[in-house]
């Protein structure tokens, strides 16, 4: 395969990088049976992905048909009919039979050029497969651990709504001897009704996330079964980040897209030996007869070979040279583009990893603040050292952060997916060891 090399400037290493060497498999790195479970099921049931392996397989009929024109074309004809009356048409031919070849000398390379480029869309397309597991596997991903985050802050919002109830309660009795406002309890009530509230979105969004998940594991959401509660996985150390353009080699999104230059290339290649002359031979072989018991007695041969040259075609020839030339420009700079985007991936993914870890350990010690606040302005309140809006409003901050670090801690997660999203490179499906027609494409 000739190297093409992408129209960008030569990248610096990315900015951090790990110890640990990333996985084909990448979501093994995460040590959670249950989404092993469900991306092995998403990789063999996903409608998409089964329809991107499809295109694939046509692709593969389309270099073997491009293939076919290296070889001659035969062709048996047969053919018989009766005349009446017989004495009018003795001279007549009643029955004949024969085998015929063309086949045209590829003597500038054009046919071979035009499989070559067949067999590079070919690879592209297996790349586009690929690129389709590995978005199915991150989307499965993803929608998991989001169901995760949903689950558990749904979990607190109902501790959230037990324990503003009881706080009701005990207002409701201090009110009775006097030593609270009926606002107070107004406003406790209206804290209360919007952590229902709040319940109620979560509950939504745990169904929503679930049909979702239907969706890419193949089933239809009403016949999903429940998965059970799970918890975060720990993270494992950062990833190497390696160098910058070991990612053309290794992701299925920038080899597809390398794929489809050299593709192109190679349909410019039949355009420029379209305008040399072409030669074909053809060869047949007849035998004719008035009567069918002795229609193979005689034989007639014949062999040709012609020359064609173009010489006037109003410019076409010139002219499809110079579109497919542009077309060849434009999937060069659509590669740059794709490099340029996969480098943009690692690195957003790897600041956003890096900010968000700051941002759970604030998170993480405002929650104990609050909590801390909140206990001393809950015993000044029994105390009648301050008013219970004080209290209400520490109650609200602090129920708000424990929501709050959940879904930090489930973006963290999100921020990993994206990274080895961005640096592994395919891996193989249990498709992909079921057909020869891979071997070749990816030698």
């Amino acid at each position: 395969m000739q190297e093409v090399e992408a129209p960008i400037e030569q990248p610096e290493n990315f900015s951090s990088s790990g110890a640990s060497e990333i996985q084909e498999e990448w979501w093994t790195s995460l040590n959670d049976p249950t989404l092993n479970q469900l991306i092995d099921t998403a990789l063999v049931k996903n409608f998409e992905l089964a329809g991107s392996w499809e295109q694939f397989q046509a692709s593969i009929a389309s270099v073997k048909v491009q293939r076919s024109f290296l070889f001659p074309d035969i062709q048996a004809e047969a053919r018989t009919g009766i005349s009446r009356p017989e004495p009018d048409f003795a001279g007549g031919e009643n029955s004949q039979v024969g085998l015929s070849a063309a086949y045209e000398v590829d003597l500038w390379g054009r046919i071979r050029s035009g499989v070559e480029a067949e067999e590079f869309r070919a690879q592209a397309s297996f790349y586009d497969y690929q690129a389709a597991a590995m978005t199915v596997s991150a989307e499965t991903a993803l929608n998991w651990y989001r169901l995760v985050a949903a689950r558990k802050e749904l979990e607190l919002i109902e501790e959230q709504i037990e324990t503003n109830q009881n706080i009701l309660k005990l207002l409701r009795a201090r009110y009775t001897s006097g030593q609270i406002r009926a606002v107070d309890i107004l406003r406790q009530e209206q804290l209360l009704e919007s952590t229902r509230n709040q319940k109620i979105f979560f509950e939504t969004n745990v169904t929503l996330i679930e049909n979702q998940l239907a969706v890419l594991l193949g089933t239809p959401p009403q016949n999903f079964t429940k998965i059970p509660e799970a918890n975060f996985p720990e993270l494992p150390a950062l990833p190497q980040t390696g160098l910058p353009l070991e990612l053309a080699r290794r992701r299925p999104d920038l080899k597809r897209a390398y794929s489809l230059v050299l593709a192109a290339d190679r349909d410019m290649a039949v355009a420029i030996r379209s305008k040399y002359p072409s030669i074909s031979l053809n060869l047949s072989a007849q035998a004719r007869s008035n009567d069918f018991n002795s229609l193979f007695q005689d034989w007639a041969y014949t062999l040709a070979g012609n020359i064609v040259g173009p010489i006037i075609y109003g410019g076409r020839l010139n002219a499809d040279v110079g579109r497919t030339e542009a077309i060849k420009n434009q999937r060069l700079y659509e590669y740059g583009q794709t490099v340029l985007v996969a480098f943009r991936e690692v690195e957003d993914a790897l600041v956003r990893e890096l900010k968000q870890k700051e941002r759970i350990s604030t998170l993480e010690k405002q929650l104990d603040l609050a909590v801390k606040t909140n206990k001393q302005l809950k015993l000044s309140f029994l105390n009648g050292l301050t008013d219970y809006l004080d209290v209400l409003i520490a109650l609200g901050q602090e129920q708000q952060l424990q929501r709050d670090l959940i879904n930090a801690r489930q973006e963290l997660i999100e921020f990993r997916i994206s990274l080895y999203r961005a640096l592994a490179g395919s891996f193989d499906t249990e498709r992909e060891t079921q057909i020869e027609d891979i071997e070749y494409l990816e030698e």
